[in-house]
């Protein structure tokens, strides 16, 4: 089975800082570095590293051609992206020294997907294979209904999350991986993990959700069935590719065979080791560190 990542590139500025700068505030930063990043980026490492075979889509500018050769180098394949004249999405972030994170997004090129681009991609995959989605390019929609009629196998991480994903045919996926936030926005109240993920699951009947709670653990429900993992303790140093991660690991587990709750505690080890190190795509463990 082939993986189709159809996501984001990002050139990710990095600052390493005290704290999150706050309203009106100027502080200094302690370091600043630039990385290759995206959701899309980074759930295609992440299932490399993991053990899968996996094409990245996308678009990006000519500033961003040193992404594909990163890719490239994690075993990512690069065929199906392309390229316009413009600039590639961009990340300003920062990193405290708790580790906690906060981004502000520049689309570039993920924003410039086209209808043409998405069809000639999907051709190359058939039924049964996989499409991994998140929500940082455009036409995120038509890709879940293209890619339903292939009879592809849709998994999506609609962050960073938006209203309208409301209006996605999300009926059509197989996975579907949010936070306690987002659950609570689609199923329209607060509650519990548990009651959130029980509501979510009588929304979309067969669907498989995973409903990640931080420092809490990971819940999965799909019909009757339901598993609990908690996280794996580990120093925190940088957040960002994360969730990432623990996607990226619990898919490639589950297309290898793994149970559910085997796939859950293999991607909240290989979480733990990604938070402890800075980084995107360079933080990400290989499968070989897993063991």
């Amino acid at each position: 089975m082939k993986v189709l990542n159809y996501g984001s590139l990002n050139i990710d500025i990095v600052y390493k800082v005290p704290h999150i700068v706050l309203p009106g505030e100027t502080i200094a930063a302690l370091d600043v570095n630039t990385n290759a990043g995206g959701k899309g980026a980074n759930q295609a490492v992440a299932l490399a590293k993991a053990g899968c075979e996996v094409w990245h889509a996308g678009t990006l500018g000519h500033d961003g051609i040193w992404l594909i050769d990163l890719l490239k180098k994690y075993n990512v394949k690069t065929d199906l992206i392309r390229q316009y004249e413009g600039l590639t999405g961009q990340a300003i972030i920062q990193v405290s020294d708790r580790g906690q994170n906060s981004i502000v997004l520049f689309g570039g090129g993920n924003q410039k997907n086209t209808k043409a681009h998405i069809d000639d991609a999907l051709s190359y995959f058939e039924e049964g294979d996989y499409l991994v989605l998140q929500n940082e390019v455009n036409l995120t929609s038509y890709m879940i209904g293209k890619a339903h009629e292939k009879g592809l196998k849709i998994c999506l991480n609609p962050a960073p999350y938006t209203d309208d994903v409301k209006t996605w045919p999300l009926e059509m996926l197989d996975l579907l991986v949010v936070n306690e936030i987002e659950g609570q926005d689609l199923v329209g109240e607060e509650g519990s993990f548990e009651e959130t993920l029980d509501l979510l699951v009588g929304m979309y009947p067969g669907l498989s959700i995973l409903l990640t709670a931080g420092k809490a653990g990971a819940y999965f429900g799909r019909d009757e069935q339901r598993e609990f993992v908690p996280i794996v303790d580990s120093p925190v140093v940088d957040t960002t590719a994360a969730g990432d991660t623990f996607f990226g690991y619990f898919l490639a587990s589950r297309i290898m065979g793994m149970n559910v709750k085997e796939s859950m505690e293999r991607a909240t080890k290989a979480s733990a080791v990604t938070v402890s190190r800075s980084g995107a795509l360079d933080s990400i463990p290989f499968a070989s560190e897993m063991s």
